[in-house]
C-alpha cells in the first residue's frame, strides 16, 4: 500500500480539536490502520497522552526530549503522547521530557497550547483527515 509522504490526522475532545501532521514511519502505518480509534485523555504535567491499542517497537531514532507540539508514540504504554510544555520530569523552563524514549511521528498544526483544555478521563478520537 502506497502512503503519502505527509498524512494527516485529527484529534478531537469535548472542547476542542487540532490536527497534526505524521511523517511516513513504520509506527504512523501502524496507527492509520487503527483509526479511526477513540480512548480516553490522561495528563502528565503538560503533556496528554491516550491509549491506541497499537502496539509497536521502539525506532532507533525515539527520543524523550522533544520540542512542544510533537506527536510521539510511547512504545511502554501503547499511547500518542502529546506534549505542550514541561512534564514532572523536565528539567528547566520549557523543556518536554517524556517518560521514556518515544517515537516521533509528526507535528501539531497549529497551537499546541489547545491541548491545555484536554481534561484528565476526557473521550478522545482520532481520525484520518482526508486529502
Amino acid at each position: 500500500m502506497q502512503t503519502p509522504t505527509s498524512l494527516q490526522i485529527r484529534i478531537s475532545w469535548p472542547s476542542g480539536h487540532l490536527t497534526a501532521s505524521l511523517d511516513t514511519t513504520p509506527t504512523t502505518e501502524a496507527l492509520i490502520k487503527a483509526l479511526p480509534l477513540s480512548s480516553t485523555a490522561h495528563t502528565w504535567g503538560e503533556e496528554v497522552y491516550f491509549d491506541t491499542g497499537v502496539s509497536v517497537s521502539r525506532e532507533t531514532d525515539a527520543r524523550q526530549v522533544v520540542e512542544p507540539g510533537t506527536v510521539a508514540f510511547w512504545t511502554d504504554g501503547d499511547a500518542l503522547a502529546l506534549p505542550y510544555g514541561p512534564t514532572p520530569i523536565s528539567r528547566g523552563e520549557g523543556e518536554c521530557r517524556l517518560a521514556s524514549p518515544c517515537n516521533v511521528l509528526g507535528r501539531i498544526d497549529g497551537d499546541p497550547r489547545l491541548l491545555a483544555t484536554v481534561r484528565d478521563g476526557d473521550p478522545v478520537r482520532v481520525e484520518l483527515v482526508d486529502a
